[in-house]
Order: C-alpha cells, then structure tokens, then sequence
C-alpha cells in the first residue's frame, strides 16, 4: 500500500518575519546563506550604495515644486567624496551662495537637502512638503530651498540668512540594509550657525514602505511647529506631546 507524502514542516519564521524587515530565520545551504538570501543582501546593499552616492536631480524638483519660488544653494564641500570624509563642509554654506540669501519676514523657511540618501529626498520631499504647508494656513512661508552636499547645520546659516524664525530642513537619511530611502525632517527654531542638536526636533523614518506615512508626518510636523512658534523654542524644551488623532488631515480652512 502506498503512502502519501509528507507535507513538509511550517516555517516556525514565518510570524517572526513578517513583523520586521530585520534578516531573521534566513535559510542555510550547507555552512552558509541561501543564494536567495545572499541575492537580497547584495540587492539591499547596492541600493544603499546608490542612495548615498546617487547627485540630486534639481531640475525635476524644481518641476514638481509647481512655480514655488525656489533656492538652489550649496554647501562649501564641492562634491559627493569630500562631502562623506568632511562633514564640517557640510555644515558651512558655500562663500558665493551667501548673497542669494535676502532677509525676509518669513515664519518658516523649508530646506530640501540630499544628506545621504539623495534617492529619499527626490521620492519623499515634495509630497511631505506639501502635505505639511496644507496643514499651516496663514504662515509666511519662504522661498523653498534646495541645498546639495547637505548636512542639518547648513540649515541654521541658511534659515538666519533668510531671516526666517523657523528652519525645517527635510533631509535624505543615512541608508541602511531594509530601507535606502528614508527621509527625515530637523526643525530649528532661531536658526543661526553654532545651534546644537538638542535645539532641533527630529521626526525620522519617513518613506512609503512601511515608515511613518507623509499625512502622519505632516501632522506632526505642523504641531510642532506650531508649538515652537508659540513657545519660542525647539528642542529638548519643546516635547512631543501632540494629541493623538483619528486621522492625520489638515485642518478645515476658514
């Protein structure tokens, strides 16, 4: 009498890995990872080698900016290898893009800065951007930013040169194995050069393959400005206590 085959054994991974994009339970041949995993890993990695390396396409962010006013500015670091072994260049806006720099009475200036992960500003930038500017009816908005060879610094010489009373630099995050196009949003209040990282408020890991989504984001990111407006502060002083909501939409006009 013949037998049946036995099914085979259910993954006790499974569960595990469907509730994180962190590489666990990975399958063996042998001594070493499958070639599938091994496939991955080097596809993972690829991407975040592009994403670091890969220049900003400004003209096509102009084009989606739809006729906003916009600045294009550069850092003092002239290209993309002296960018990642200076980080002090990063921070230091270029001597002959100053004079593009008119003083306004701007309530907020937002900056779009490659960082380190190009591919995240040129996908994710726009949409927040615009997302969050519904969610700050009446402010006085400046002219939209685009700065290369970028780190969050250049955001205080670029928001005090502007005149502006808030700097929001949303900024191409450090690339990882899960995620290479990760963006993130520093929010200075008084931006001038010499600001610390804990005068800033961060709001991290937003893109759209399971990060925090551009309505939730830019919810946030109008509360807080709207809290840092009114207390006159950003940083280890202004704590993210927004109200929990239903639902991530801008508020009703008029």
């Amino acid at each position: 009498m013949s037998q049946s085959p036995s099914l085979p054994a259910p993954d006790p991974w499974s569960s595990l890995r469907a509730a994180t994009p962190a590489r666990i339970g990975l399958g063996r041949a042998g001594d070493a990872p499958d070639l599938a995993s091994v496939l991955a890993f080097q596809m993972a990695h690829a991407q975040a080698r592009d994403a670091v390396h890969a220049p900003l396409d400004l003209v096509a962010l102009q084009a989606r900016l739809e006729g906003r006013p916009v600045l294009t500015l550069r850092s003092r670091a002239p290209d993309r290898a002296t960018y990642l072994r200076r980080p002090d260049l990063g921070r230091r806006l270029h001597a002959e893009d100053a004079a593009a720099l008119v003083p306004g009475a701007w309530d907020a200036v937002f900056i779009l800065a490659d960082g380190l992960s190009a591919t995240a500003v040129q996908r994710h930038a726009v949409p927040l951007l615009e997302a969050t500017l519904e969610r700050l009816p009446g402010w006085k908005i400046g002219p939209v930013v685009l700065a290369t060879q970028a780190r969050v610094a250049l955001s205080d010489e670029i928001g005090a040169g502007l005149g502006a009373s808030l700097a929001v630099m949303l900024v191409g995050e450090r690339p990882g194995l899960s995620v290479a196009d990760s963006l993130g949003v520093y929010l200075t209040h008084g931006p001038r050069p010499g600001r610390r990282d804990s005068e800033r408020n961060c709001i991290s890991n937003i893109h759209t393959s399971g990060g925090l989504s551009y309505a939730a984001a830019a919810t946030k990111l109008a509360w807080l400005m709207t809290e840092a407006r009114r207390l006159g502060l950003t940083g280890i002083g202004l704590k993210d206590e927004m109200p929990a909501l239903a639902a991530a939409e801008p508020p009703a006009l008029g």
